[in-house]
């Protein structure tokens, strides 16, 4: 009996045994079952996450940008365009060309245009609150007042009386006041006629007026058609030692107010693109020809005609306080032509955090 008992026991304990295996049994398998389930979660919200930032990078940001047709104001916009650097910040931008920053100023404030491109004359109207200044592009070299020798004119002092083409507002109208003043004369002493750009390359050439104050491409054009009778009576290398002229993008103070993130962007992009243009200054000269339809060669022969500004200086020049120089000593320039009545703070209209925050994020 005793022998009957212990053998039911045993079998009691054995089922209980293998029960509680088969029950262990269960947990591994489960765990698996939930960290798959766990894992697959993880890989949709990854997935979804992914998604929705490629769809963001799609949001592509589309912009009017105003320039004219030279070295100087056109080569930064069309190397970032033409090398990739605007779609790589995902910004598509058309490009509309003027003949003077005034104009492109009045374009931005009636909505057209969101960004332009400005030479150093069109400074002063930043500085009168129209517009605002985010990101240097280059100083330049390629204003000039040219004189035609057939029409009696060897030097400044021949300007007396003479019919002068002038672009107002521009760059080239600095170098003339400049020369003026030079030779104790003002704008008083001649005949300013106003005329754009194109207008005072055929005016000149035509006879119609007997010298002028205009830029490249277009001082080129005017010396090549003048031959021995082109004068040279001054340009932006004759008075470095009084001021800089530096070109610049601009907005206004409604759509930076906007658009910070726009606008940062938009200066990596133009950063990255000094750098090239710097290192390939007659490929880009032949880019800017194709944009501006003209020959290679006219675009090609006013290289020379800027300093082209990289990453590099952006950083130590932002750093030591060189580009805030430019534009205090650039407001001088204004102050003494009668341009602007009183001093302007020029953190005011030259958003430096902008062209900081674009240089760090492009050095990370």
């Amino acid at each position: 009996m005793k022998k009957r008992i212990s053998l039911l026991m045993g079998m009691v304990m054995t089922a209980a045994a293998l029960t509680a295996c088969a029950g262990g049994a269960k947990t591994p398998a489960t765990t698996a079952a939930q960290t798959k389930a766990e894992e697959t979660k993880a890989e949709e919200t990854k997935a979804e996450e992914t998604k929705a930032e490629e769809t963001k990078a799609q949001e592509i940001t589309k912009l009017r940008i105003a320039y004219m047709p030279n070295m100087g104001s056109a080569s930064l916009a069309v190397t970032a365009r033409d090398k990739g650097y605007f779609k790589e910040m995902g910004l598509e931008v058309e490009m509309v060309e003027f003949q003077g920053g005034p104009a492109e100023i009045a374009a931005m404030a009636s909505g057209d245009i969101d960004i332009s491109q400005i030479g150093h004359g069109a400074h002063a109207l930043c500085a009168s609150g129209e517009a605002v200044i985010f990101q240097i592009d280059c100083t330049s070299l390629a204003d000039a007042v040219i004189g035609n020798k057939a029409k009696g004119i060897n030097t400044i002092e021949d300007l007396k009386g003479k019919k002068v083409a002038v672009t107002s507002g521009t760059s080239a109208e600095i170098i003339l006041n400049l020369a003026l003043k030079s030779k104790g004369m003002t704008t008083d002493d001649v005949e300013l006629v106003e005329m754009d750009a194109n207008g005072t390359v055929s005016a000149v050439i035509s006879g119609n007026v007997d010298a002028c104050a205009t830029w490249s491409p277009g001082t080129g054009t005017i010396m090549k058609a003048l031959g021995d009778n082109g004068i040279m009576l001054a340009n932006n290398q004759d008075y470095l030692d009084q001021v800089t002229f530096p070109s610049s993008f601009i907005t206004t103070q409604k759509y930076a107010d906007s658009n910070h993130d726009v606008l940062v962007r938009f200066a990596r992009a133009l950063q990255k693109a000094g750098d090239y243009r710097a290192e390939n200054i007659d490929e880009v000269a032949k880019l800017v020809a194709k944009q501006c339809e003209v020959d290679e060669a006219t675009m090609l022969a006013t290289t020379e005609e800027g300093n082209w500004l990289t990453g590099e200086f952006m950083g130590k020049a932002l750093a030591d306080g060189t580009i805030k120089s430019y534009y205090e000593n650039q407001q001088k320039v204004f102050l003494d032509a009668g341009r602007l009545e009183k001093p302007v703070d020029v953190n005011n209209y030259v958003l430096f955090d902008i062209m900081q925050e674009a240089y760090d994020e492009n050095h990370k």
